[in-house]
Formats: structure tokens, sequence, C-alpha cells
């Protein structure tokens, strides 16, 4: 194993790159372990750094760490093999804190847990990808081997037709949707001829500028999608989400969307309580001056009313007192008439009481001489 080493990575001067891939994967490592525990509130453990409300991300400390490993490496003469790999070190810590919050960067919105923020492991795997694939000799661009012709400094005519083919299969894969076997392909250009060749993702620029909706390659590019690549985008999530946490928090414009949905939502509910509420104070205002035109109304009746009665009892006073003056009045004529009446019956009973006792006077009392004479 030291013999493979010395062979394949110090003698090939690779050491510096070997650093940097090393600390590459420790800092990405220990950086994800640190915001996970971070993330789960362990009390024993260390808490965001920030100064005053302000919350320091780790890339302010990669951008440092990449600054200092750079210009180191710039200004080491190359004869200092332990500067050199000292300075691959510090670039690549700082290069795995820049690439964990990718992310951030490329939407300049803390997504660091939401689902956008796969694409800082996607950035990291990336680089530990093509890191490998460097540490391995494996040459971007071409085949082992071609070279510039170091007498003339021209590149041979092979070595650019390899580059300007596998270039253009490339852009071909990248613009089919297929990322990790365009990146990969640099280094190995079967894979760019597959890439290019196979029909294009769904989504893809490639797909709305050549595929119809209707079409046979749409149709099986979205087949081919739902049977093939789901489940490899699922496996490379769920391998993602192991190693660096779940990324299950609603993104920020998103939240900032729901809350100013929910915002609108509040003030349409609010403008339709004070809707209501005023409908209601006029439905109340209505009812108020239809109760106040009811009492008024009520009030004018009974006054009227009680004109009426008193205008009545006025009347029936009067008839009352009309009735009891013409009732005196017959009273007293009927007294007069009586009065009169009952004088000339009782003289006229005087005159017969007087005229039978005269009667009787006048004739003889029984067994007399003068009865006696007078019967026959």
């Amino acid at each position: 194993m030291i013999e493979m080493f010395d062979e394949r990575i110090v003698a090939t001067g690779r050491l510096p790159l070997f650093g940097f891939f090393v600390a590459f994967m420790i800092t990405f490592v220990l950086t994800r372990v640190n915001v996970r525990l971070i993330r789960a509130n362990v009390r024993w453990w260390f808490r965001n750094v920030t100064a005053g409300d302000l919350h320091i991300h780790h890339v302010v400390f990669g951008v440092v760490l990449m600054l200092l490993g750079g210009v180191a490496a710039l200004a080491v003469p190359e004869a200092y093999v332990g500067l050199n790999v000292a300075a691959a070190v510090v670039f690549g810590m700082g290069s795995a804190l820049v690439l964990d919050e990718f992310a951030l960067i490329l939407h300049l919105s803390d997504v660091y847990w939401t689902e956008k923020g796969r694409a800082s492991l996607d950035a990291v795997f990336v680089a530990i990808a093509v890191t490998g694939l460097l540490l391995l000799g494996i040459r971007p661009l071409g085949y082992e081997g071609i070279a510039p012709d170091p007498g003339t400094g021209i590149l041979t005519r092979v070595y650019v037709a390899s580059l300007v083919v596998n270039l253009v299969f490339a852009v071909i894969t990248l613009l089919k949707g297929k990322i990790w076997t365009g990146l990969i392909g640099l280094f190995v250009p079967a894979l760019l001829i597959i890439g290019a060749v196979r029909v294009a993702r769904p989504g893809s620029p490639w797909s709305r500028w050549r595929y119809d909706p209707e079409s046979r390659r749409y149709q099986r590019a979205v087949r081919r999608e739902r049977r093939l690549r789901r489940p490899l985008i699922q496996a490379k999530i769920w391998v993602q989400e192991f190693i660096a946490g779940r990324h299950d928090l609603i993104p920020p414009e998103l939240l900032q969307r729901r809350n100013e949905a929910a915002e609108r939502a509040r003030r349409r509910k609010l403008a339709r309580a004070e809707r209501r509420a005023a409908a209601r104070a006029d439905r109340r205002a209505e009812r108020g001056w239809e109760r106040r035109a009811e009492r008024r109304a009520a009030r004018r009746a009974s006054a009227r009313a009680e004109r009426e009665s008193a205008a009545r009892e006025e009347r029936n006073a009067a008839a009352r007192a009309h009735r009891d003056a013409a009732a005196r009045a017959r009273r007293r004529t009927l007294a007069r008439v009586r009065g009169g009446t009952g004088s000339r019956i009782r003289n006229r009973a005087a005159s017969l009481r007087r005229a039978r006792r005269m009667e009787q006077e006048e004739e003889p009392p029984p067994g007399s001489d003068r009865s006696r004479a007078a019967s026959p």
C-alpha cells in the first residue's frame, strides 16, 4: 500500500492534491456532524456562531481559508513540498466549508435544511468525484498519452479533434439534463457519447427545444424518467440525507409566500369583518331609525289617540250633559204636566167626594118616614 502510494501519489507530484482531497472530505464530514448536532440542539455541543443578531455561516470561514490556502500555495516555492501540502490542506478545508453552503450562495438565501439545500451536497459530491478522478491520473477532455507537441508548442490534430468532440458531447449531455453524466464524462469520454445519444430528460432545455409533448421520444423520456431515473434520484437522496441529514424544512421563499398568503387572508378576513361590522352597524342604525320612527309614530298615534279620546270624552261629556239637560227638561215638563193633571184629578176626586157626601146627606136613613114615603 505504501509503495503504491509512493508510486501513484508522491512520485507523480499529486501529494498536494491528495492533501486537498483528504482535508476536503474530513472537513465536510466534521462540518455535517457539527451542523446536525447543532440542529438537534444537543446541550453539550457548540452553537451557531453569531455576532449579536447576525448568524455567521461557515461559508465565511471557508472563504477565508480558501484565500489563505490559495495565496500560500502561490507564494510557497515548489521545492517546499510540505508547505505546499499544508497550503493544499487549508485550501481543501475552505473548499469543503464553501461548497457545503453552495446552495446558500446559489439562491442567496438560507436554504441549508430545505430541499434546495441538496444542491450543496451535489456540489460536494461532484468535487469529490472530480478530485478522485484526478488522483487516479485520469485527464479531463483528452486521452492518456495525447499531449501538446513539446517541439512546436502546437496541440496535435488528434488532441484538438478529441477536445472539440468531447466539449460538444459534454454540452449536449448537459443540455439534455444529465449533469452527473456530463461532468464525469469529461474524464470518461465514453459517458459523453452515451449521454449525447440517449433521449433527454423531460423538462431539460433539449427536451423543450426538440421534443414535442406528443412525440414518441418525449413519451419514451417520460417512461424512462419514471422507471429508471426516479429510483436513482431517491437512492441518491437517501444517501445524501444519511450523510448530511434530512432537508425537510420549508424553503424561505415558500415560507415567505405562505406568510404573505396568510397575511393576505388575515387582511381579507379583517376586511370582511369590517364590512360585516359596518353592515351590522348600518342595520342597527336602520333598525334604530326604524325603532325611533316606530316610537315617534307610536307617540304620535298615542297622542292622537289621547286627543281623540279626550275629544271623545268631551263629546261624550257634552252629550251626557245634553242628555242630562234634556232629561231634566223632560222631568220638569213631566213634573209640570203631572202636577197639573194631578191637581185636576184631585180636584175632580174632591168634587166627586163632596157630591157623594151631599147625596148621602140628602138621602133619608132607612126606616124613616121620608124613605117610606119615597118607596112605592
